[in-house]
């Protein structure tokens, strides 16, 4: 398993961390490129025109390419950072996991609340178990996540979840098999990567 919490696999294209000096496939890193006034900007999805500037997704790697200014060397010229940068990844990432979760929901792939979490995980029609970072612990240890790797994501606050779900604040949730909730993962990896450290903890959970 490579940083950010995901599968190394032999096909998938590899970049080098700009940070780590690490190879490994796209999925666990965070793309960047030169924008506008010689600007870094996060390419979350990947599809921004330019030279790709690689950092693992992980708060260390990116706090490290901030510090050393390593996001130069990977654009091969001078370039600015934004004083909020890594919020910007951090924010960009919550965003994008929320609006995942969102469209599963709506295309009946997820569902929340303990007792309907619950229904989905006694019949194996839960493939990935969420759970709120800042919910109960002792609510959260009731239920169990299905096993195997990735299927859970705890990166979330009860906040961000609610606004998943269309809610004030959801404390569980459920994802079934399919191509969104593939997606939500690989996305919750790397944001539960860049808030490890936040508040100087690392936060509860695990993708």
């Amino acid at each position: 398993m490579g940083r950010g919490g995901q599968n190394v696999k032999r096909d998938e294209p590899e970049r080098r961390c700009v940070a780590t000096g690490e190879t490994q496939p796209r999925a666990g890193l965070i793309r960047f490129v030169v924008g506008p006034g010689d600007l870094i900007v996060p390419d979350i999805l990947g599809k921004l025109p330019g030279r790709g500037i690689w950092v693992s997704a992980n708060r260390e790697a990116l706090d490290l390419a901030v510090k050393k200014r390593l996001f130069a060397r990977g654009a091969k010229q001078a370039v600015n950072l934004p004083d909020d940068l890594v919020g910007q990844v951090e924010a960009q990432l919550a965003k994008r996991v929320i609006d995942g979760i969102s469209l599963a929901r709506k295309a009946g792939l997820a569902v929340c609340g303990f007792e309907k979490v619950k229904g989905w995980l006694l019949t194996e029609e839960a493939r990935v178990l969420i759970q709120a970072s800042d919910g109960s612990t002792r609510g959260k240890t009731k239920l169990r996540a299905p096993d195997g790797e990735n299927r859970f994501i705890g990166c979330l606050s009860a906040e961000e979840l609610g606004l998943a779900f269309g809610r004030e604040h959801v404390i569980h949730g459920a994802l079934a098999a399919g191509g969104l909730t593939k997606r939500v993962v690989e996305d919750a990896s790397k944001l539960s990567g860049v808030r490890k450290m936040m508040n100087g903890e690392q936060v509860p959970g695990k993708v």
